[in-house]
């Protein structure tokens, strides 16, 4: 398959998907593609030059927010993102939304 299909499948999902993991526990970017790769799937598996374009688009969306936390003494700061509130409400829109247009894709795809 060409790989730009496939990118270009994933790009409208990747936003949804941070949102959602962000929305369980803060987490700094390496986490995040730590959580995602646990999942087993050969479509999520991001770079971080993929993920950090995603969380710096969300955070000018205000849809999301960082903080840097130092977890232990002499250890660099560590920038972690948290859903914000408005992030919340877009999270809960944006999976009504997957949810009718993945069931409109399958029954397209069926006939």
């Amino acid at each position: 398959m060409n790989p730009k299909y496939e990118r270009q499948l994933k790009k409208g999902v990747l936003e949804m998907l941070v949102l959602k993991l962000l929305s369980k526990e803060k987490m700094y970017g390496f986490q995040l593609i730590q959580k995602l790769q646990l999942c087993n799937s050969k479509y999520f598996s991001l770079k971080e030059g993929t993920l950090y374009p995603i969380l710096y688009r969300l955070e000018d969306d205000g849809l999301v927010k960082s903080e840097k936390i130092v977890n232990k003494p002499k250890e660099l700061a560590k920038k972690y993102y948290v859903i914000t509130d408005q992030g919340v409400e877009v999270l809960k829109e944006l999976e009504i939304l997957w949810k009718d247009f993945s069931k409109e894709v399958s029954k397209i795809m069926e006939d």
